[in-house]
């Protein structure tokens, strides 16, 4: 049995777009603090405590290092597709916020609406001195420093610098 050239051709080109549809998927993640909303709930201000909330959400994301310790509880879902970076597809920030006796003040969740994306101007960083070749890079310190044979000798003596 043989199969007609324009049928194998269709063949052909519907398995290749569909191995390269294959390899345009995304991929999903989860990175942070799993987020179950019952026990962020259960969180009341002027009830609980620094050791309540601890038991109950387990230990903070981070603190804060200035002023009141406020904790912090971060959950972030990305989503990578193919070759490309991950891209957060959403962010949950739960701040329990605690008085200077440690009881629950407030707690405020904010969302991806918070983030703000900073794009860098530029590729490159600038920096003083001179622009140099790739030949400059790979050769600019051949006999430059500690050259033995002709013409360079070794230092002599017990220290570094030959004295």
């Amino acid at each position: 049995m043989r199969l007609e050239p324009r049928i194998a051709k269709t063949a052909l080109i519907v398995l290749g777009v569909s191995l390269l549809a294959g390899g345009c998927a995304s991929i999903k993640a989860h990175r942070g603090y799993l987020v179950d909303q019952a026990l962020v709930d259960s969180i009341q201000a002027g009830i609980d405590n620094r050791q309540s909330v601890e038991k109950t959400l387990g230990r903070p994301t981070f603190m804060s290092q200035f002023g009141n310790r406020d904790w912090y509880y971060i959950s972030q879902d990305t989503k990578t597709f193919a070759f490309g970076r991950p891209r957060t597809s959403d962010q949950t920030v739960l701040r329990v916020v605690f008085d200077a006796a440690g009881n629950v003040s407030a707690v405020e969740r904010m969302g991806k609406e918070q983030v703000a994306r900073i794009d860098p101007e530029g590729d490159t960083t600038p920096t003083l001195g001179r622009e140099r070749s790739l030949i400059e890079d790979l050769f600019g310190n051949v006999g430059a420093v500690g050259a033995g044979g002709p013409g360079g000798a070794a230092p002599a003596g017990p220290g570094p610098n030959g004295s």
